[in-house]
């Protein structure tokens, strides 16, 4: 047991460590953990998740493309055109132009030229900015969950898929897409009225009496209006959304699919030992396209959804660098290719770290928790939560969690009714978008606090985790 502990320790201490550093620290440093783990203490390594890591680099590249031809900010200009012509409404409209955002694209990094323009937005409305800024920085990040295209929603089908849990992508998002965005109206109501008024702040008054400060305040003018959007920037906007739409559908009509026969391994099949005395175990004679009755069979199936979300998307990509004027090499450079590629290490190091662990001890976590999660299978949903505020990325908390969750006899229906649980990154305010938001208010209303935990995206957070994740739990529970 105080082995255990110990690479309990090892494990937690290398995400922690990461966590600080951010970006590709968090799966380099979780391979200083694997190395102990493995060399040091004789385990077992596990399974790298390449299935989502391919999903990931994929879709990544055909936003990234998107991008670099100059679609996302055709996408910002929508955005900010009905923003301004509701300044009113810019505490409910701000999170969900993030939120319908972060869906479309699949990741909450293209937010960022949006965040300055609702913050000017409410200060010309005279509306406290943290109002819709706080609120419409979690909505950047709940978007994942809701995402055709998200590693997060990829990897639950993906993991579900090989648990048992026959669900599809549009199942999932049938489920987290109503729950989030009740979840984030929640947090906008709440913060229709938090904080004092601009004109009843004494802390803005006293800043803007100051001329130089009021300029700064007032005077920045952040839009994206005045810049022309050519029209291969909003055909490649066209091929991407066409691209999503038809692994939707195919998603939905997965009998269209191709069907293909292949090798495989007889479930509880015993080694198979050869004439010249060698040994080989099924997987092996499997994965040497041999067949031997008894030990392997030849079977038919569909073409896999994660290999149709790959192949759709990298055709995409081709089709808006040969005929949208999209640039590949002004495509890497771009935020959300990097950033996208920084959560392909992230979940590849963690995720590897983490089920070297759990599955050298399933049974122990078995024996431990099996009672607890047998009763409450809920109570999960606090697990991914926690895990999230350590590591900060929706999708390492499900590659890394989810087998596991399976592994203690958890439902399907109840851990998709979790699903919106994964997100608590907001908890610790050091997160890119969070800080940039901050930043990006001028006012100073939008704030980390005194106390670390006292900041503006706490409370909208805590709201929208509690509601979206009781909503996405009952649809779950009515559906499944």
């Amino acid at each position: 047991m105080l082995i255990m502990i110990l690479q309990l320790l090892i494990v937690l201490g290398a995400l922690w460590v990461g966590s600080r550093y951010g970006s590709l620290a968090l799966g380099a440093i979780s391979g200083i953990g694997l190395t102990l783990l493995v060399f040091a203490f004789g385990m077992a390594p596990g399974t790298p998740p390449t299935n989502v890591i391919y999903i990931i680099i994929a879709a990544v590249t055909c936003a990234g493309i998107m991008q670099a031809s100059g679609g996302m900010d055709w996408l910002i200009q929508i955005a900010e055109k009905m923003l301004r012509k509701h300044p009113d409404r810019i505490t409910i409209l701000a999170p969900l132009s993030t939120f319908l955002l972060t869906v479309l694209v699949g990741t909450g990094h293209v937010v960022y030229t949006l965040m300055p323009i609702i913050c000017d937005i409410a200060l010309k409305k005279g509306i406290r900015p943290e109002r819709p800024c706080g609120v419409a920085s979690i909505a950047s990040q709940v978007g994942i969950t809701c995402s055709p295209i998200a590693a997060a929603v990829v990897a639950f089908v993906t993991i579900s898929n090989e648990n048992g849990f026959d669900v599809s992508i549009p199942q999932v998002l049938m489920i987290s897409f109503p729950a989030c965005i009740m979840g984030l109206m929640a947090a906008a109501l709440f913060s229709y009225h938090r904080g004092l008024d601009l004109d009843k702040d004494p802390e803005f008054q006293r800043k803007i009496q100051d001329p130089e400060m009021r300029e700064y305040i007032y005077g920045g003018g952040a839009t994206t209006l005045d810049k022309e959007i050519p029209q291969s920037a909003k055909n490649a906007v066209f091929v991407f959304v066409g691209a999503l739409l038809v692994i939707v559908l195919f998603a939905v009509f997965q009998d269209v699919l191709p069907s293909y026969s292949t090798i495989k391994a007889i479930k509880g099949a015993p080694d198979f030992t050869f004439p010249d005395g060698t040994v080989a175990s099924a997987a092996a004679l499997a994965k040497a396209k041999t067949v031997i009755p008894g030990y392997t069979e030849v079977v038919t199936e569909r073409l896999k959804m994660d290999v149709v979300i790959q192949v759709v998307m990298v055709a995409a990509s081709a089709i808006m660098i040969l005929f949208c004027k999209a640039s590949p090499k002004k495509a890497v450079s771009g935020p959300v290719w990097q950033s996208g590629m920084v959560a392909v290490i992230a979940i590849f190091g963690i995720a590897w770290l983490a089920d070297t662990f759990f599955s050298n001890y399933k049974a122990e976590m078995q024996a431990m928790l099996g009672d607890i999660i047998s009763q409450y299978n809920w109570s999960i949903a606090i697990v991914f939560f926690l895990v999230s505020v350590l590591i900060n990325s929706q999708g390492a908390v499900v590659v890394s969690m989810l087998p596991l969750a399976y592994s203690l006899g958890i439902p399907g229906p109840v851990l998709l009714g979790v699903l919106p649980s994964v997100y608590g990154y907001f908890f610790i305010p050091n997160y890119p978008s969070d800080i940039a938001t901050v930043n990006f208010d001028r006012s100073g209303t939008t704030v980390i606090g005194k106390y670390l935990l006292n900041h503006s995206f706490m409370v909208p957070g805590l709201i929208h985790i509690t509601v979206a994740t009781l909503v996405a739990y009952g649809l779950s529970m009515l559906f499944f």
